[in-house]
């Protein structure tokens, strides 16, 4: 979906990372400390969120997760030009698991303003995280760390030890003194 002439599109300030690298918190720290109103706006809503995804799973047939999945990310991808060009600032917090993954959401937010962010954190750290929070699978974190900032490159960068308020304020000084397009503009 492409801007809508009547209504200027939003903006999008999208955190890449690894799972448990604190995505979701530093989103909730800008969301508080920007002068305009962003959107938190995660697949996790979806993925997590009580009563979106059938409960009901079977070994094959539409009720399986690789049967699902495929749709629920085309999906939530098409979600995001959508609320943008309603003229929706988001803010997201998102793995980019894949290059075609990557490629095909980037083909839809390239006639927006996104600021894409990586969000770092060093593997022992993840793992730590991945244990306290308890809902997600042992190991996913490290997995996602082999690839998730292999094939993009950021318009900024933050190393999520530091704490989500510091990381915040730094995101969104480089995303107001930018002077370029940012990564997914650049060829």
């Amino acid at each position: 979906m492409t801007p809508s002439p009547d209504v200027p599109p939003g903006k999008l300030i999208l955190l890449n990372g690894a799972s448990s690298a604190g995505k979701s918190t530093l989103c909730r720290a800008i969301q508080a400390q920007i002068d305009e109103p962003f959107l938190q706006f995660s697949l996790d809503f979806l993925m997590f969120g009580v009563g979106v995804l059938p409960r009901r799973r079977d070994p094959d047939g539409p009720f399986t997760w690789a049967a699902m999945r495929p749709r629920l990310f085309e999906g939530y991808h098409r979600c995001l030009p959508a609320f943008l060009g309603a003229g929706n600032n988001l803010v997201v917090d998102y793995i980019i698991e894949t290059p075609e993954g990557w490629r095909r959401l980037a083909e839809l937010l390239r006639p927006f303003d996104v600021f894409l962010v990586g969000v770092h954190c060093p593997p022992d750290e993840l793992e730590r995280r991945e244990r306290e929070r308890g809902d997600r699978r042992p190991g996913d974190a490290r997995r996602d760390l082999l690839t998730v900032h292999t094939f993009t490159r950021y318009d900024f960068e933050v190393d999520s030890r530091r704490s989500p308020e510091e990381n915040a304020a730094a995101i969104i000084t480089a995303w107001q003194v930018r002077r370029t397009p940012g990564a997914l503009s650049r060829p």
